[in-house]
């Protein structure tokens, strides 16, 4: 593929390092460094960033709250996550705009279209939080969302894993790596890097998704590349 504009997709796991939770400054860094370096090499790089650090929506159906609420509060984390990034990215020498589908004006700037892809063609990484702003969509179906909306070349999944196995490679020694499937094969299996909705919206939008491993420095930049090992799904 030849890559120009890429959506990375971040779990809020992804930020938290070793502990599990909460912000984890030395992953951070690392992460923000290798966007900082992608978009530097002329990149242009959004971000969409999920909340599980902080809470996860479907955590609340166990602590009394409705799926609404909980879903509202996990959205509050991405933003937070949003802001975070912001300023890693910065601080790593990059430009930066933090983005919320929810309004907080005090706090960085709305989601909006057009300014979005502005800022992507001003060199600026783009960091989206708050999810589509609707209680009941995962961050990974906004991510398709938003890199359809934004006309990216191609969805970025990093994940703990080099790719898409056909069982947990972790809990099973023998589980094998795809080095390529479509949309429709990740549905029909039922392979869970990605919710059904995210899959179904690449699909219908003509969107690839890369799904490779966040752990080793550059990863980013070689998965934009087409280097090391990944998985593309692909619309057919």
């Amino acid at each position: 593929m030849q890559v120009k504009r890429a959506l990375l997709k971040l779990s809020g796991e992804a930020l938290a390092g070793p502990a599990g939770s909460g912000l984890d400054g030395e992953t951070l860094t690392r992460i923000a460094s290798d966007v900082a370096e992608a978009s530097r090499q002329g990149f242009q790089i959004a971000i969409v960033v999920g909340g599980g650090n902080f809470f996860r929506g479907v955590q609340g159906l166990t602590r009394g709250l409705s799926r609404n609420t909980g879903d509202s509060i996990g959205m509050l984390g991405t933003v937070m996550n949003a802001l975070a990034l912001e300023h890693a990215i910065e601080s790593a020498g990059v430009q930066a705009r933090a983005m919320s589908a929810i309004a907080m004006p005090a706090l960085c700037e709305s989601y909006a279209r057009r300014r979005a892809i502005d800022h992507l063609r001003n060199g600026k990484v783009v960091v989206l939080g708050g999810g589509t702003g609707n209680p009941w969509f995962t961050t990974d179906t906004g991510a398709a969302l938003r890199a359809a909306e934004l006309e990216c070349d191609v969805l970025l999944k990093g994940t703990n894993v080099d790719g898409v196995y056909d069982s947990d490679p972790r809990k099973n020694p023998g589980a094998r790596r795809f080095d390529r499937l479509t949309h429709d094969e990740a549905i029909s299996r039922d392979l869970k890097v990605m919710d059904t909705a995210a899959f179904a919206l690449a699909r219908d939008s003509g969107l690839s998704i890369v799904v490779f491993s966040l752990h080793a420095p550059g990863a980013i930049c070689r998965a934009l590349r087409g280097e090391g090992p990944q998985t593309l799904v692909t619309p057919a």
